[in-house]
């Protein structure tokens, strides 16, 4: 089976492809599923067995969940490939979904060997899943298209529509219900998602005619060896993708060393009324939700002279360091102080700061990776070449799990400090190669 797209992308919902709106609520509902269970995870792993939880020691979750999380990136290059030579775009991602849904489920169940299996399930389906979504949202639109990277930010919204709403409920069902309800509702979640893509479908423009055993979305007839540019963009794109995976590695500390913080020192109630501390993974998502339409306008109203994706990268590592600096004065030199009482807790504001800092360089950084790596990417090599972008991810959670093992170690002041220094360091080293990056890429934007 072949999968083309056809002129029933002509038709257009707000000025954009209407297949990017399917995309949009697919993708909501997936980020739900994703973002909602994340935010009990470390939670739930470090909780005793008299409270449902695994009983991990803190060093063990924080390691189980940089593994759990870098293997749901780095299955997107095994996904790409898959999409690229065999399923095509929207059956792998029509499997992952699937495969999501039954790994959420599976963790609902009780038992060492359901959690594993679960997890496990979830880094395959989302492997499938995300890169290909992505590929897909870029073949609606052309690659001299200006409105590309706002239909990226627009799916952006998307995707942090839904991780606002998944902590609110499935955090709250999981530490006031029960953990496992948590996990189902992740599941329920991702079901809806299929649901909407299976019923919208037709709104893609896809067109499936027979051809053999493969199946791709046909973003090209370039099939041939790759150019001379095609090899300069491909190398600009993978020393953007270190810097990007510096960036993950500081900004995911929010589902592990942040999230243990915000459970542990921060004093989580607003006028008097406390509030789950899972809630704080909402944030993020709704700063994007609230700043995407201004990113959005920015980049188109400044059109040849908005600033390039190399020096977008740099903006969106400083604003995450920058996050972690303001932080500082709020942590404890020890956790002991704040269990025998010494430390006042801090409010919630310190952290509501951090990630609305936290949330501007990923509006620099995140969607302008997308639309840069769907553009620049060869098109023999979309899916796989996608799949490397969330390799990067990859890298940045293992490695931010590694970091957040050090939250019982290391002063607080101390860890949160080294992690804003290593920003702003490779910020100051992104800044220098800017200029050869552009040259590297051409004439892109």
């Amino acid at each position: 089976m072949q999968v083309h797209m056809t002129k029933k992308m002509t038709k257009t919902i707000m000025g954009h492809p209407a297949g990017l709106w399917v995309l949009f609520f697919t993708e909501f509902w997936e980020r739900f599923s994703y973002y909602g269970m994340r935010a009990f995870l470390i939670l739930y792993m470090v909780a005793g067995p008299a409270n449902g939880g695994m009983g991990f020691k803190t060093e063990n979750a924080a390691s189980m969940y940089g593994w759990y999380t870098s293997g749901v990136y780095a299955a997107c290059v095994l996904g790409g490939y898959i999409a690229d030579q065999f399923l095509g775009q929207f059956r792998s991602v029509l499997l992952g979904g699937a495969v999501i849904a039954l790994g959420h489920f599976t963790l609902a169940l009780q038992g060492i060997p359901f959690f594993y299996l679960g997890l496990a399930l979830i880094v395959v389906g989302t492997g499938l899943l995300k890169p290909n979504i992505s590929t897909l949202v870029g073949a609606m639109y052309s690659k001299e298209d200006g409105r590309r990277d706002a239909g990226f930010s627009i799916f952006y919204m998307g995707i942090n529509g839904g991780a606002f709403l998944g902590p609110l409920v499935a955090g709250y069902l999981a530490q006031e219900v029960g953990w496992h309800y948590g996990f189902a509702a992740a599941g329920i979640g991702m079901a809806l998602g299929l649901v909407v893509l299976v019923t919208l479908k037709e709104l893609l423009g896809l067109s499936v005619e027979s051809a053999g055993n493969s199946a791709h979305v046909a973003l090209s007839k370039n099939y041939g060896p790759l150019t001379r540019l095609e090899k300069k963009r491909f190398a600009a794109l993978l020393v953007m993708f270190v810097f990007a995976a510096i960036f993950w590695s500081a900004f995911e500390q929010a589902g592990s060393s942040l999230t243990l913080f915000a459970d542990r020192v921060s004093r989580n109630e607003v006028f008097g009324s406390v509030f789950p501390s899972s809630w704080y993974q909402s944030l993020n998502p709704f700063f994007i939700l609230t700043l995407s339409p201004f990113f959005a306008w920015l980049w188109v109203k400044m059109g040849k002279k908005q600033p390039s994706g190399p020096a977008k990268f740099a903006f969106g590592l400083f604003f995450v360091g920058l996050g972690f600096l303001v932080l500082m004065p709020a942590s404890p030199a020890s956790l002991a102080d704040v269990d025998n009482g010494s430390f006042i807790k801090p409010g919630p504001m310190w952290l509501v700061v951090l990630y609305f800092l936290h949330t501007v360089g990923e509006l620099c950084l995140s969607p302008v990776g997308l639309s840069i790596t769907s553009r620049l990417a060869p098109a023999k090599f979309a899916g796989m070449v996608m799949g490397l972008w969330f390799l990067g991810a990859s890298a940045g959670n293992k490695i931010g799990g590694w970091i957040a093992g050090f939250f019982e170690k290391l002063p607080l002041d101390q860890l949160f400090g080294a992690v804003a220094l290593s920003t702003f360091g490779a910020t100051f080293v992104l800044y220098l190669l800017i200029k050869p990056l552009n040259r590297l890429i051409g004439d892109e934007k």
